[in-house]
């Protein structure tokens, strides 16, 4: 299954491009396509999809099974709780789709992987080709990682019941930079962790609501004291609720 016009995609291996932004195509093997219809036909991501900007392929494992349950799990060696993901249908997933549509930089969602931030985001969406492979049950087996995995990344230290909301964040933060899906692109410059900090706070009509006003640096016109003053309130927000962000820097 398909979301968006296909685009041109290039055939070559997948790498940063530090030229210039090119993610065009994102494949996600998952057992619930479904569940990102209405994720993805919504808002500013939706949009990009509509207009061919970014295109959107759908594998599941479950069509690369040879029983007539279509099973994908089964009991781990070794014992323990819960089932875990067979090897032969996510791995002949993943090979169905980069036979089709051509190499791809290959993403696990798990745990396991290492955390991923605003700068790996923007490196992601500097590969034409991203196929991301979404997790459910226990876990998938170890093999799959070995043999059609170049990296494996957690967008935190909690448990999903699946991949699936993973490949959503991953795909929504790296669209964003993508020319022409956002209406202005200094957008992606100016948010949280752009500069390694949280964004100041921000303000719209009315100028008070519920005793509570805007800053009057913000209503001043003065556009050098504002930028000053969101730079002071960046920092001691980030002091405040993320101090770890500051600590990284120092290093």
């Amino acid at each position: 299954m398909t979301v968006g016009n296909p685009a041109g995609t290039s055939r070559g291996l997948p790498g940063r491009d530090l030229g210039g932004v090119r993610l065009r195509e994102v494949e996600i093997v998952t057992l619930f396509p479904e569940m990102f219809a209405s994720f993805f036909a919504a808002g500013v991501l939706g949009r990009g999809i509509e207009r061919g900007l970014l295109t959107i392929h759908f594998t599941n494992p479950r069509d690369f099974t040879s029983d007539r349950h279509r099973t994908v799990d089964d009991t781990p060696y070794g014992g323990g709780a819960g089932m875990v993901m067979r090897p032969e249908p996510v791995v002949a997933a993943v090979e169905h789709a980069v036979a089709a549509r051509g190499p791809a930089h290959r993403v696990l969602l798990g745990p396991a992987g290492r955390p991923l931030t605003h700068a790996r985001v923007r490196e992601l969406a500097e590969i034409d080709r991203l196929l991301l492979v979404c997790g459910r049950y226990e876990g998938i087996d170890d093999r799959v990682r070995q043999l059609v995995i170049d990296e494996e990344l957690s967008i935190g230290d909690f448990v999903l019941s699946g991949g699936e909301a993973a490949a959503m964040a991953v795909v929504d933060a790296a669209a964003r930079f993508v020319p022409g899906v956002l209406g202005d692109a200094s957008s992606t410059d100016e948010e949280s962790f752009a500069a390694g900090l949280l964004e100041a706070p921000h303000y719209t009509r009315p100028a008070e609501f519920r005793g509570l006003a805007v800053p009057e640096v913000l209503l001043s016109g003065h556009h050098e004291k504002i930028r000053a003053w969101r730079a002071a309130e960046s920092l001691a927000r980030t002091q405040q609720v993320r101090p770890d962000l500051l600590d990284g820097k120092k290093k």
